[in-house]
């Protein structure tokens, strides 16, 4: 059994249980509103959330089953664990976050693709030797698997726990050269499980110079832990492998540009050692896709000789796992409940040279993989098909080649061109042919945010929402591809920002939120 609490730090846990629990109750309530609200009430909830900040704020605190949001439809929250090594840790976490400073130590750890009953637990050791990850949940003897850490993999490993419940809360703690990190997740709920889902999404993490700076390190990560989520989707360009970090304001070791595997693992190391990275991503589990700056700008994988180098980097780094008959493949699926399934695509791997003119024979996604895509989501029976793109649909990207899916000119109009547009229009128009509903892009790479709604067939709808940059270069909204029909509901540019999604039985609402946690915009949608 795991010991007791010490009266201590029992008491301080209190405190971090109290305030969790208050925030959970708002956070129900508000989710009542949104599902018995009027139609009046919830537009006057829109006009609110789009105007001011959302108030209030979240401690990750390792002792809760049900987080706002993933609840069994109460607001009582349930302990996963009272230890006092584990509240202690919590509480160390939570003062490290709290400033730029280096994360405690050198032992990193993140938590990823967790099902109703798995989750892989990665962690990078400071050197040789072992690591042991322990796991458990309230009034139980905790499971326990220890594995050795080499240097031909840059000390990292990945343990996947399984034998797990569904949509119940564990504690975690990871332990390596006389470190201990802790953490917690909670697991997947059934398929016909019925319950609420919330999830975050962005991507472009320290492009352009702008990379964790010595006084304040990323502080959008902790933006993002103050919204209580499932999980988050991080939509590509986890790092930028291509480009220096040599500004005198941020953490010094990330000036270079990587084209060995050790730059391309220090790039992924040097990102992950912030200390509100790691305090986020301890305890909100990953779903993560690379997209071209993981190698280089807007490569494709079927002719870069970088691509294996830094794939090899993005496997090594991320809780990610491959089946085993297919160790590279990075495009999955996985459902959450009744309401929702996701599906993350591969956008890099597989593409056809971005120089090539879009045609039949093109492909962004490969005979594999697309015909995986079709038939997985036709075959979807979750009210929500979230499909996660790391390059826009309906933004035309690229200098003297397209490298988003579009082959629109710069002022929007179609064209014949060297986008990925036949194969895009391919995929959609089968959706189209299939009566396929209540479908849902997320996209990031353009760094600004933008929610959009596309009308290409007089019975065929769909929408995208863009998000990002975390922290790079900010971009700016520009003409859509009018061969989508697009409606922009609404675009920024010129500010870090993430995306909130909350899907109820009756409606899906989509938030956008900039570095300070403010909310620039609001929609709300129901299932057709």
């Amino acid at each position: 059994m795991l010991p007791p609490a010490g009266t201590e730090v029992v008491e301080v846990a209190g405190r971090l249980v109290q305030g969790s629990a208050q925030l959970f109750v708002e956070r129900r309530a508000r989710i009542d509103r949104l599902v018995i609200g009027g139609r009046g009430q919830r537009q006057e909830d829109n006009r609110q959330q789009g105007c001011g900040k959302r108030m209030g704020s979240h401690t990750a605190s390792p002792f809760l089953v049900g987080r706002p949001g993933l609840g069994r439809f109460d607001a009582r929250p349930k302990r996963i664990f009272t230890p006092a090594w584990l509240a202690g840790l919590a509480v160390a976490a939570l003062l490290a976050a709290a400033t730029g400073a280096p994360a405690a130590g050198r032992l990193l750890v993140t938590v990823g693709e967790v099902t109703p009953t798995t989750a892989v637990v990665w962690a990078r050791a400071a050197g040789e030797g072992e690591v042991t990850v322990e796991w458990g949940r309230a009034g139980s003897t905790p499971a326990s698997r220890t594995v050795r850490v080499e240097r031909d993999a840059d000390f990292t490993t990945k343990v996947t726990l399984t034998g797990l419940t569904p949509r119940t809360g564990y504690a975690y703690r990871v332990r390596s050269r006389g470190e201990t990190v802790s953490g917690e997740l909670v697991t997947a709920p059934g398929t016909n499980e019925p319950g609420p889902v919330t999830f975050l999404w962005s991507g472009d993490l320290g492009g352009g110079g702008f990379c964790r700076r010595v006084d304040r390190g990323y502080p959008i990560f902790r933006a993002m832990a103050r919204r209580p989520a499932d999980f988050f989707l991080f939509v590509g360009d986890t790092i930028y492998a291509d480009r220096r970090c040599g500004v005198r304001e941020n953490v010094p070791g990330a000036d270079f540009i990587a084209t060995r595997l050790e730059e391309f693992r220090a790039k992924h190391r040097y990102n992950r050692e912030d200390a509100a990275v790691q305090d986020f991503f301890r305890r909100t589990p990953v779903y993560v896709i690379w997209d071209d700056h993981e190698v280089r700008n807007d490569f494709a994988g079927s002719t870069d000789p970088l691509m294996p180098v830094g794939r090899r980097a993005f496997l090594e780094y991320w809780p990610l796992a491959p089946p085993a008959e297919e160790p590279a493949r990075l495009y999955r699926k996985f459902r959450w409940g009744r309401l929702l399934e996701v599906f993350i695509l591969d956008t890099r791997q597989y593409r056809s040279p971005n120089g090539d003119p879009d045609g039949p024979g093109k492909t962004m996604l490969g005979a594999a993989q697309r015909r995986w895509l079709i038939e997985g989501v036709s075959a979807s029976t979750a009210v929500w098909k979230v499909i996660v793109s790391s390059v826009t649909l309906s933004v035309p990207t690229g200098r003297t080649h397209r490298d988003s899916w579009s082959n629109a000119s710069v002022f929007g109009l179609p064209q014949e061109g060297t986008g990925f547009a036949t194969e895009r229009d391919l995929i959609l128009r089968r959706f189209r042919e299939r009566g396929l509903r209540n479908l849902v892009f997320v996209t990031a790479d353009v760094h600004h945010a933008e929610l959009i709604r596309h009308h290409p067939a007089p019975e065929f709808s769909f929408h995208e929402f863009i998000a990002g940059p975390l922290s790079a270069t900010q971009g700016g909204p520009r003409p859509l591809d009018a061969a989508l029909n697009p409606r922009s509901l609404f675009a920024r540019g010129g500010v870090n920002n993430f995306g909130e999604i909350t899907v109820t039985a009756a409606h899906l609402t989509v938030t956008l939120i900039d570095e300070a946690g403010d909310v620039l915009f609001t929609h709300t949608i129901g299932p057709e």
